[in-house]
């Protein structure tokens, strides 16, 4: 849809499992969280579909987390105002995560603050303009923070009881893939244009 360049706007909900379908294991899926066909811990990384959706160059795209709802807002007007395609990808915790779903909100709060989730808007607009069209909503991530949050989620402590050697393994890259993520993305939000 997104490759045909029309003026559509598209809303993923990612819950980082296929949720419909029970929980299965995805691309979408993290590194070190257990899913069906994923029971000791996905040991790839989860696919970055903002940036996929960035190569085309033509695509509005935005990563957003009602932690910051102005931004949510923000990327949702500059989205229908862009005349061509456009993603907006929310996180989205899902009762696979193993959380108390009244909190949900508070759980997407943590998920940014320790750079699980990063936020950001990508508007072409801004490259016709001569302007760097990514920018970084996300503020530095608190790393440290990085493992308790994982801690929190049964989707995770599944994984460290069931298989505690690969779990300390398998976190310790889920943190190194989502700080790879995130130091692409301050270099792309500082590039020249």
């Amino acid at each position: 849809v997104l490759a045909q360049n029309q003026d559509v706007n598209v809303l993923v909900l990612d819950t980082e499992v296929y949720s419909n379908t029970g929980g299965q294991s995805s691309k979408a899926t993290p590194t070190g969280s257990i899913a069906k066909f994923a029971a000791s811990g996905k040991r790839t990384k989860k696919k970055d579909l903002g940036m996929m959706a960035m190569s085309y160059g033509y695509v509005y795209v935005a990563c957003v987390a009602m932690s910051n709802p102005a931004q949510v807002v923000k990327a949702m007007v500059e989205a229908e105002a862009y005349h061509g395609p456009s993603l907006i990808i929310a996180y989205a915790p899902c009762i696979n995560h193993g959380i108390n779903m009244g909190l949900a909100q508070a759980e997407i709060k943590k998920a940014v603050e320790c750079g699980y989730w990063t936020i950001y808007r990508y508007n072409p607009e801004l490259a016709e303009q001569g302007k760097n069209p990514f920018v970084l909503d996300s503020k530095e991530p608190d790393w440290s923070k990085f493992r308790e949050f994982l801690m929190k989620e049964v989707r995770y402590t599944s994984l460290q009881k069931s298989f505690p050697a690969e779990a300390d393994e398998l976190f310790a890259a889920a943190e190194e893939n989502a700080k790879w993520r995130y130091n692409g993305y301050v270099r792309r939000a500082k590039m020249e244009y």
